[in-house]
């Protein structure tokens, strides 16, 4: 039985990405969520109170998963210098995935204080991850450079998540090219 509702919520919460990364916040709803199961709307009830629930397991679920990612990418970096390339690099090459293009729907949606909170913690985590880069290449003040850099990394994801006109590449390009020289400087 209880592998049968870990099975379960595991569905919901991937049909829960999928509806996410392909509508945004407006296509998770509860008899979504039920279609694409094959639950019965009020089985979904059973396993989530509100789609905020919904949204703050898919954080605590996803966004470790995404840091870990970031981090792997900086842990195989040779150098301060190189640590802050891959840690913008890494975000920006995650941008495809489904499971950050539901994190990114869910930071536009309407979320109680607890999951807000969650979020920012999560954020946190990789700017005191970047944080010691910095530190180490003797930056004067790490954490607020750190935050910075991350309005860097945050503003191509927005870029790229727009389609804007210019080539993913070539945003992820300039927003290295930006915060090396930023945190240089």
């Amino acid at each position: 039985m209880a592998e049968h509702r870990s099975m379960q919520r595991a569905a919901l919460l991937d049909a829960a990405r999928s509806l996410l990364s392909e509508g945004g916040t407006e296509a998770l709803t509860f008899p979504a969520l039920a279609e694409r199961t094959g639950l019965a709307r009020s089985s979904v009830y059973e396993y989530f109170r509100s789609r905020a629930a919904v949204v703050e397991e898919l954080c605590e679920v996803d966004f470790p998963v995404w840091a870990a990612e970031v981090a792997a990418a900086m842990g195989a970096a040779d150098g301060a210098e190189a640590k802050v390339e891959a840690y913008v690099r890494r975000q920006l090459a995650l941008v495809g995935d489904r499971r950050h293009r539901a994190v990114v729907a869910i930071s536009a949606s309407e979320l109680d204080a607890g999951a807000r909170e969650k979020i920012r913690a999560a954020h946190g985590g990789l700017v005191a991850m970047i944080g010691e880069a910095l530190e180490e290449m003797g930056h004067s003040e790490p954490r607020l450079a750190a935050m910075l850099l991350q309005g860097v990394v945050d503003a191509a994801v927005r870029r790229i998540e727009l389609g804007a006109a210019e080539d993913p590449a070539a945003i992820t390009e300039a927003a290295v090219t930006m915060a090396l020289r930023g945190v240089r400087g």
